[in-house]
């Protein structure tokens, strides 16, 4: 069941323009990160300074403009997940683990349709999921390397799929026979980071704020999915998590995968779910029972940020790592995509 928990509240404070960034960077689709999973149980709780300081966030617009807004965390800021499971195995140093247990998604009727149909492609090159009819969630990393945003972020553009024909009879224009999806591409108005991806790219903890949010020129008339808090492992059916990308290996095709997970920390889920570059960004989500009811939904717990390499007791492992989606964080992106705290106070 999800379980509705109080939600901390992120109060927008003064904002503050920023010089143009340079987009030079280079896009980087696999990270090396130096904290594992014992170094994430290790570090501190963050203080309330400390939240104010890493979810106050850039926003770069269209025209090339960036400003700072700094934020208070009102509320029960400190509602951290419990670590309970700590299972191993052994692993090959890959993103497809074993037998590749990918699906790619061909027929129109479930490509159009819930909730393959809220997958999305980013022109940097990753995928994203629609969280409003005018947001999109993806990976922080698919925008900026922590120094400088990527140089296809200037014009980004979003792909949202389809495989409809038009009333004649005749397919969209780039539409392919074969019931590969075709995308319709859409200018995006403004994109928000949080603060906490610039300060850890070089420190411990950037894989914890490796998320965004995209806000589209115009909106869609698509179903989305909602935001919901990330539950622990103990708490789901089967400790399966399930998510739908553009792999790169696999061009033109929507893919989607389930698996479960294997290890958790207050802000990451480490799993061996088969993926490769280019799913980076997809939504995580979850179906459970809503509460008092016999409906069950979806929602995004996580966002998929891809094949890391730590530093696991002085050695280099790797693991396909997601960002769950805590109490804080949907706040932070409840309040992006609402600009107020009104609509996020349970979730």
């Amino acid at each position: 069941t999800w379980h509705l928990k109080k939600i901390p509240q992120i109060v927008s404070g003064r904002t503050f323009s920023l010089d143009s960034p340079k987009f030079e960077a280079q896009t980087k689709l696999e990270l090396n990160s130096v904290c594992g999973i014992e170094c994430q149980r290790k570090l501190p709780v963050p203080s309330l300074s400390d939240l104010k300081d890493l979810l106050s966030y850039e926003t770069v617009f269209e025209n090339g403009t960036r400003t700072l807004t700094e934020v208070n965390v009102l509320g029960p800021a400190l509602d951290l997940a419990e670590n309970t499971t700590t299972k191993r195995s052994s692993r090959k140093k890959r993103q497809i683990y074993g037998t590749d247990s990918r699906f790619s998604i061909y027929d129109k009727r479930f490509m159009t349709n819930f909730p393959f149909n809220t997958a999305v492609k980013i022109s940097t090159g990753c995928s994203g999921i629609l969280i409003s009819p005018k947001h999109v969630l993806t990976a922080a990393h698919c925008l900026h390397n922590g120094k400088d945003y990527v140089k296809g972020s200037k014009r980004l553009r979003v792909g949202l799929m389809k495989t409809k024909s038009r009333g004649d009879g005749r397919k969209h224009k780039g539409a392919k026979r074969n019931g590969m999806p075709s995308f319709q591409w859409t200018r995006v108005k403004s994109t928000h980071i949080p603060k906490g991806w610039f300060k850890g790219v070089s420190g411990d903890i950037a894989l914890d704020y490796d998320y965004a949010v995209l806000e589209l020129k115009r909106p869609h008339k698509r179903k989305y999915m909602e935001l919901g808090i990330s539950p622990t492992i103990k708490m789901m059916p089967g400790s399966m998590i399930h998510f739908s990308g553009f792999d790169n290996d696999r061009s033109g095709q929507l893919v989607y995968r389930f698996c479960s997970i294997s290890d958790e920390s207050n802000d990451l889920f480490y799993q061996y779910c088969d993926a490769e570059s280019g799913s980076t960004g997809s939504g995580v989500y979850l179906r459970l029972k809503e509460p008092n009811k016999k409906k069950w939904k979806r929602k995004i717990i996580a966002i998929y940020s891809g094949h890391q390499w730590v530093d696991v007791n002085g050695e280099q492992q790797d693991y396909n790592v997601a960002v769950r989606i805590t109490p804080l964080k949907y706040a932070q992106i409840c309040f992006w995509i609402h600009g107020n705290d009104g609509n996020c106070t349970q979730g």
